[in-house]
């Protein structure tokens, strides 16, 4: 929640510590240690969060032609517990954890990617990304399901419908075995920023009734000068 220069930061082979906060593997998991400040508005954010997955993976793929841009899921299908102090929450569910690396800036391939994730009733995970190049033919499209085990497997995928744009106007779709209709709709919207959107959506992909955390991101969006002066402000920074 807030962007830490060198000397906030410390690393070891299990460890990553960000100011006050920190990440660290080991007892059978991830342990997320939180002690930061929200923005604009000031309020603080303090509490563990615990990732317990049921299978590591290795698998990468390229998001890009180049291979520029790579995604892995680290681990696909586990639980969550949260507890939190400030605010005062605690819950716990399923829990998907991955990686995204690059050697460039996201807005020299992107304009956009439209990514969800959907637990299937067989324990398994499904991944999906549609992703969006500067130029048409650079356009991905990723569709992987995960068992529970670890062992990945692609996924042939529907058609893209669109979805109600975002409060600020950003485009979005989702891939969906229904025709449009109610079967296909945002079921709520729970972050939603000038180039970047969380929500939960209700489709239906390999035969089953999903409700799905989906995302929306729009690089041109971040790209642009507007956004890049409010990033401050949302996400402090610190030495």
């Amino acid at each position: 929640m807030t962007e830490r220069g060198q000397r906030h930061v410390q690393r070891s082979a299990c460890r990553l510590a960000l100011g006050p906060s920190a990440l660290e593997w080991g007892d059978g998991g991830l342990t997320i240690a939180i002690d930061e400040w929200a923005n604009p508005v000031p309020r603080r954010v303090r509490g563990t969060v615990r990732v317990r997955p049921g299978a590591l993976t290795d698998y990468v793929a390229a998001l890009d032609p180049r291979s520029r841009h790579r995604w892995g899921p680290i681990a696909p299908c586990a639980r969550v517990e949260v507890c939190l102090e400030q605010p005062a929450l605690r819950w716990q569910g399923h829990a998907y954890l991955d990686s995204n690396e690059g050697d460039e800036p996201i807005t020299e391939a992107f304009t956009t990617w439209d990514w969800m994730r959907a637990p299937l009733p067989d324990g398994s995970t499904l991944v999906v990304y549609d992703v969006h190049g500067q130029e048409e033919r650079e356009g991905r499209l990723i569709g992987t399901r995960f068992a529970a085990a670890g062992s990945a497997s692609a996924v042939e995928l529907p058609p893209r419908q669109p979805l109600a744009p975002t409060g600020w106007r950003v485009r979005r779709g989702v891939r969906s075995e229904c025709p449009p209709g109610p079967q296909t709709t945002v079921v709520r919207t729970l972050e939603d920023t000038p180039f970047y959107a969380r929500s939960l959506v209700r489709t239906r992909l390999a035969g089953h009734d999903v409700l799905a955390m989906h995302e929306t991101l729009s690089a041109t969006r971040f790209g642009s000068r507007w956004v890049q002066a409010l990033l401050p402000w949302r996400m402090p920074r610190r030495g």
